[in-house]
């Protein structure tokens, strides 16, 4: 059992319409993997009573740092979004099972809104072990499209789609990631976003015959896998069946997904 830890945050910067926490967190960082997510007391009392999951955005462990990417969406959020550096947090982490590696697949991120949130430490994991990264990010509105210049930064090959025309290519990053499949058909994908957007990421891997990975969202409560609060249904190998995303995800074959509760 995971025991909580205490880590300290260093900056807590407002990008708008998210925010970038940074996190002293020496023995989390030492042991995180992309893919992988940490459970946050937001407050110092019981209300909210519930930790919250955020996704490893980015760790150090030479700098024993943790990163997250979060948006306000209730109570918990809004109290971590005024935490100061130099205040403590109560962690749990890291947490849950990572992503894999594709061999010497060139692999292609897809991140839709909130979703390139677990997609940066996996970018650097996949840049620092050869393999060729190309990052489609996509959003409603330019004004959602965050940390784009991290990826570039990393060497990935951006592409950028919003809903609205406001940035990149005037449509979903679906039609991005048909583009390249085109190109590129051998590509292992990556993928978080809403679910219609997993569920057409699916489809595209399916019609060129490829594969990939996923990392689903959840709402969750003790993150340890010991309440089933975070059950999703997924085609598994004895056909439908339920799993925790705490536990047995949150990144998941993207074809279990898809045949599952997205399709």
């Amino acid at each position: 059992m995971f025991r909580p830890t205490t880590g300290t945050v260093m900056d807590n910067v407002s990008l708008g319409r998210a925010y970038h926490l940074t996190i002293k967190a020496p023995s989390i960082a030492a042991g995180a993997q992309p893919g992988q997510f940490v459970h946050i007391r937001c407050g110092d009392t019981y209300d909210p009573l519930l930790r919250r999951p955020f996704s490893l955005h980015r760790f150090d462990p030479e700098q024993g740092t943790i990163e997250i990417l979060y948006r306000i969406i209730g109570k918990g959020t809004e109290i971590l979004s005024r935490k100061k550096a130099g205040e403590n947090l109560d962690l749990m982490g890291p947490l849950g099972k990572a992503f894999s590696l594709p061999g010497s697949r060139p692999a292609v991120l897809v991140g839709g809104g909130m979703g390139v949130a677990p997609l940066l430490a996996l970018a650097d994991k996949l840049v620092d072990s050869g393999v060729k990264v190309t990052a489609l990010i996509g959003a409603n509105h330019v004004r959602e499209l965050f940390r784009v210049e991290e990826f570039v930064k990393r060497g990935a090959s951006v592409e950028l789609a919003t809903l609205d025309g406001s940035a990149g290519f005037p449509g979903p990053v679906t039609e991005l990631l048909e583009r390249h499949l085109h190109l590129e058909p051998e590509s292992f994908i990556y993928a978080c976003g809403p679910d219609p957007m997993l569920k057409l990421v699916g489809e595209l891997a399916a019609s060129y015959g490829t594969g990939g990975e996923v990392s689903l969202e959840s709402f969750m409560a003790c993150g340890v896998g010991a309440c089933l609060g975070c059950v999703y249904e997924i085609f598994g190998e004895k056909g439908r069946q339920y799993a925790r995303v705490c536990t047995e995800g949150p990144v998941f074959p993207l074809e279990v997904v898809v045949k599952g509760e997205l399709s």
